[in-house]
């Protein structure tokens, strides 16, 4: 075995043994998995408490019976009570919450009150906001005396979802989800971005290190200075990759598992009959009166969005996403590590390195930000110039793939990402041979410039 074999080696076994890499490994993708379950979980528990919430207004019932009872909140119209009173002994009378709702709410936005012991869920605050604004436009439509407001009110209501549909150049028609390709996008560049700076770190500290210790003298007189470097190098990258896919087949282990005994669960339930919108203004009525027009099955919406969203991500190109992240990973930090092992082999310590790190984290940094604007306009200007310089390629071109990005421009991404490794290996490995038995002294600009231009080694 070669020389730099035998540091990969040594590099990868005293990484992968390490308490710390089986822990991450394996709590990592427990992390990743949640983030699809508990979504899951939680729209599917049944554990719900029905919530009773007062309604009182101050002058008249302009609002009273509009907001309608549903499966989970019940309204009940309060009349000649003291709002004073009523708030000290509220809970004692079964209440979750009191709704006041002043004369002024026409004209004052915030002339309504939901006064409650705990902060209400988004969905309560929504629905009762909704639904007053939808009555008193009504009744502001009203003072138009516009004949057969209410059906013509009706009628005019329409619920738009909208589809999107990518043909392919054999002209087949696959179902897509903007929002999937957003988080795809989303987690692939900022996954880059961690890893990269990440395992780059790792470097840098393994280099200061063995040159603090000493070690390095006794490897040097062994392997050649860029030997040292780059088997250090590749040996983390390995490390990397096996955790990256260690991380990917456990997690789809275990999200396959979890989703299969909840959706086993939910099959095996008895339907059970509600409105046909949980939070619709005709709930109350619907519950008295159920009209299977109206009507249908629990967790039946629940499947379709399952079904659409198991056909958007079965539409995803899986394989070129995992091949070019793979791809992505390995130049961006086989670029970033040589420059932060040349940094760690110019310094005596990890506080030194702080003037050198700035220039080499500005790029990775802005390289997050175009990312988060690429979600908004994958098609600019800024997002592809910036998935094609190689400092910021990795990054930005993650987070454009999952949106389209034609093949040359991944193809030529991908080369001059390469070809920007080996000249930056180059350099590094020119401040690497100087540096890294240098002691006592702490570099400069100039001084690391003149160790580039050194040609006598």
């Amino acid at each position: 075995m070669s020389k730099t074999g035998l540091i990969i080696r040594r590099e990868y076994l005293t990484r992968v043994r390490k308490k710390s890499f089986i822990i991450l490994t394996l709590l990592t993708p427990v992390f990743m998995a949640a983030m699809f379950v508990i979504p899951v979980l939680v729209m599917t528990s049944k554990g719900q408490e029905t919530k009773r919430i007062a309604v009182v207004e101050q002058q008249g019932h302009f609002f009273k019976g509009k907001i309608h009872s549903t499966k989970y909140l019940k309204f009940d119209y309060l009349e000649n009570v003291r709002l004073d009173s009523l708030k000290k002994h509220f809970d004692e009378l079964g209440y979750y919450a009191i709704l006041y709702i002043s004369p002024k709410v026409g004209y004052i936005p915030s002339a309504v009150q939901l006064i409650s012991h705990k902060q209400p869920s988004i969905e309560v605050v929504t629905y009762i906001s909704e639904t007053l604004k939808k009555e008193i436009e009504r009744q502001k439509l009203l003072a138009y005396n516009i004949k057969d407001l209410d059906k013509i009110l009706k009628s005019v209501e329409t619920d738009i979802r909208l589809k999107t549909i990518i043909i392919n150049a054999a002209g087949e028609e696959k179902e897509t989800s903007t929002g999937i390709a957003m988080a795809l996008a989303y987690i692939s560049g900022l996954l880059i971005y961690m890893l990269t700076f990440m395992f780059g770190a790792m470097v840098m500290r393994g280099v200061i290190e063995e040159k603090t210790n000493r070690i390095v003298e006794v490897l040097i007189s062994s392997v050649k200075p860029f030997q040292l470097m780059m088997g250090k190098i590749i040996g983390i990258a390995l490390v990397g990759l096996t955790q990256f896919v260690l991380w990917i087949a456990l997690t789809l282990v275990l999200v396959t598992a979890t989703t299969g005994v909840v959706m086993h669960k939910s099959k095996g339930n008895s339907p059970i009959q509600v409105p046909a919108s949980l939070f619709s203004d005709k709930a109350d009525q619907t519950l008295q009166t159920p009209n299977p027009a109206n009507t249908k099955v629990l967790g039946q919406e629940e499947l379709s969005q399952a079904e659409r969203m198991l056909n958007a991500l079965k539409a995803v190109n899986w394989g070129l996403i995992i091949g070019a992240f793979i791809l992505f990973f390995l130049g961006g930090y086989l670029l970033y590590a040589s420059l932060f092992a040349a940094v760690g082999a110019a310094v005596d310590n990890e506080t030194d390195t702080q003037q050198f790190m700035l220039p080499i984290t500005i790029p990775l940094i802005l390289a997050l930000f175009i990312a988060m604007g690429t979600f908004q306009n994958p098609e600019s200007q800024l997002a592809f110039w910036g998935s094609l310089i190689p400092f910021t390629s990795p990054v930005v071109m993650m987070a454009r793939l999952p949106f389209g990005v034609p093949a040359w421009q991944l193809i030529v991404s991908i080369v001059l990402l390469f070809i920007t490794f080996i000249g930056t290996a180059w350099v590094a490995a020119k401040i690497y041979r100087t540096g890294i038995l240098m002691y006592g002294k702490k570099p400069t600009w100039k001084e690391m410039w003149k160790w580039i231009r050194f040609r006598n080694y």
